[in-house]
This record gives structure tokens, C-alpha cells and sequence, in this order.
């Protein structure tokens, strides 16, 4: 998503408490930097941060990291976190922001965050068969997380993209992961857990382009790894 320069953005970040500036200091200890003792669940790409945010008011016993590669994008998210926040009478305890690229993750996170549930919401589908390395669904990516996703974990994964998501199953089973649930169309489907609409969401639905969703078991350990 294209974002135009935003003055504001990193001053009114670097204010609060809930942005990390340097995200590769907290490496392996990502579960320090809260007050509770929870599961950590990390959105991949948060763009304007309303879905993390709702994820936060549901699931207040989880600790949340929202990561994006824009500064100005994710000065959006917080304003929008906190409106939503307040509009609840409550602060973002359980929320943190922070911004690097996702392909650099191996600097940010290792298995000692034991991180539980990644989110990868609309993210771009890189169709050109050059740019497919890209994806954040790629089995290169995969691999990556591999690194501090606990085993057993989940990875929760909506696209608009038909060919995306085609090819993103072929990517989870290279890699070893489960595909636990799909389906083509999440709002017609029977899936009964809460995955709050984006703002893309909303737009290719309107637009009649139903949302394809998987959630991806990572692959536990084998013996020869314990």
C-alpha cells in the first residue's frame, strides 16, 4: 500500500512507550517488554493497524507485535490503535509497534521469543515470476519463520489473490507445515473463530472478490532436532 510522507509519524511514535525504535536490541526477548506473562502472536505487515487492534481488544491475555516496513504507515496504525483503544477505555499495554523488513527477520526474532501466531493479512502478491522471492508466504520466508515460530503454531493467512493463494499452499507444504483449515470464501465459510476485516478486506468485498483464508501449523520438531 502506497502511504505519502508523513512528518508527524515518527516523532508522535518515538512518544510512546509501545514503539520499538531499535527492534534487533530485543532479540530473543521480545516477551520482556511486556507487563503480563502471555502468548505472543505477531501481525506480518499491519498496515493501518485496525486489525491488530481489534486482535488486542478481543484477546486481551495476548501480547501482540504489529510490524511494518513504512515508518508512515505505521504512524497510521498507531493513531488508529489508540482511537480504537480509547474508544474502549483502555490503553495499548498489550500492543507493540515496530518497523524493519520482514525479509531481515532473522536480525528482529529467535526461538526464545517462541512466537505462537503470525498474521499475514492481503499482502502483495509479487505475480511476476522474478519478484515471487518476495512473497511473504514464499517457502524462503517460511524457512525464516521457522526460526522463532513455536512448533505447533499457526499461521493465519488471507489474500484477495487467487493465484497467491494457489501457490502459497504448495509453499506451506514444501516447508512441512499442516494446512489445519482453508477455505476460498472466509465470509461465506464455516470458520467460527475471529479474524476482524482489514481495510482491503472491506474493499474486495464490496467489489464482490471474496477472501481466501488458511491457517498453517508449523511442523513440530523430529526426534534428531530435540
Amino acid at each position: 500500500m502506497r502511504i505519502r510522507k508523513k512528518k508527524w509519524a515518527e516523532p508522535e511514535l518515538k512518544s510512546v512507550s509501545y514503539y520499538i525504535e531499535e527492534p534487533t536490541q530485543h532479540k530473543g526477548h521480545w516477551r520482556d517488554l511486556y507487563a503480563q506473562k502471555a502468548p505472543l502472536w505477531l501481525e506480518i505487515g499491519c498496515g493501518k493497524g485496525n486489525f491488530v487492534a481489534q486482535m488486542a481488544l478481543e484477546n486481551p491475555n495476548v501480547n501482540f507485535v504489529a510490524v511494518d516496513i513504512k515508518i508512515d504507515m505505521l504512524g497510521v496504525a498507531k493513531r488508529n490503535i489508540e482511537s480504537m483503544f480509547a474508544q474502549a477505555n483502555r490503553t495499548p499495554d498489550n500492543i507493540r509497534l515496530t518497523v524493519f523488513n520482514v525479509e531481515k527477520a532473522l536480525t528482529v526474532f529467535d526461538e526464545q521469543d517462541k512466537i505462537e501466531r503470525m498474521f499475514i493479512n492481503f499482502c502483495n502478491p509479487w505475480p511476476k515470476p522474478k519478484d515471487k522471492k518476495h512473497r511473504l508466504t514464499h517457502s524462503r520466508q517460511l524457512e525464516i519463520y521457522k526460526n522463532f515460530l513455536v512448533k505447533g503454531g499457526e499461521i493465519w493467512f488471507k489474500t484477495d489473490d487467487d493465484q497467491l493463494f494457489k501457490e502459497s499452499q504448495r509453499y506451506f507444504d514444501e516447508c512441512g507445515f499442516t494446512i489445519r483449515y482453508i477455505t476460498e470464501d472466509l465470509h461465506k465459510s464455516d470458520f467460527d473463530g475471529s479474524s476482524p476485516a482489514t481495510e482491503h478486506e472491506r474493499m474486495f468485498t464490496e467489489q464482490g472478490i471474496p477472501t481466501k483464508f488458511l491457517i498453517a501449523v508449523c511442523p513440530r520438531k523430529t526426534e534428531q532436532e530435540q
